[in-house]
């Protein structure tokens, strides 16, 4: 990331599962949203709430993008980092328009309430291009 960026780390839920697209151009897209909320103890009913909530729309480009399209699915809990933009633009009626998204750099699964296991993506050269398959990766098993 460069200087200047506005860097942000969300952890949270999927809101749905992630749209994926190929452009004309043969680059993949994959746009979702990212829903987290505060957890506030309240003294008085003793019980845990739910806080002021933040979704917030994310998008990833080529490997990432694809990666995420295979792996992720709505209420998935995530890491997401990546840098905050604005995009402006003029909506079919000519009414100007603001959407703030995290264009994503990197996104993990959140392990707090899940397992996981890794398959790793290897480069593969198809002619026209790099592709990306997977293969399940092999790692000893915690001693717990």
């Amino acid at each position: 990331m460069s200087y200047g960026d506005t860097v942000l780390t969300l952890t949270g839920n999927l809101t749905a599962d992630p749209e994926y697209r190929v452009l004309d151009s043969g680059q993949s897209v994959v746009s979702f949203s990212i829903a987290t909320a505060r957890r506030i103890f309240d003294k008085t009913s003793g019980r845990w709430e739910d806080g002021d909530k933040l979704v917030l729309r994310c998008s990833a480009w080529r490997n990432l993008a694809d990666n995420i399209a295979g792996s992720l699915t709505k209420g998935a809990r995530v890491v997401a980092v990546g840098r905050l933009k604005q995009r402006m633009w003029e909506d079919e009626n000519g009414v100007n328009r603001l959407m703030t998204e995290l264009e994503l750099e990197d996104v993990g699964t959140s392990l707090l309430y899940a397992t996981a296991t890794i398959a790793k993506a290897t480069r593969r050269n198809s002619g026209g291009g790099d592709a990306w398959t997977t293969g399940t990766a092999t790692s000893p098993k915690p001693p717990f």
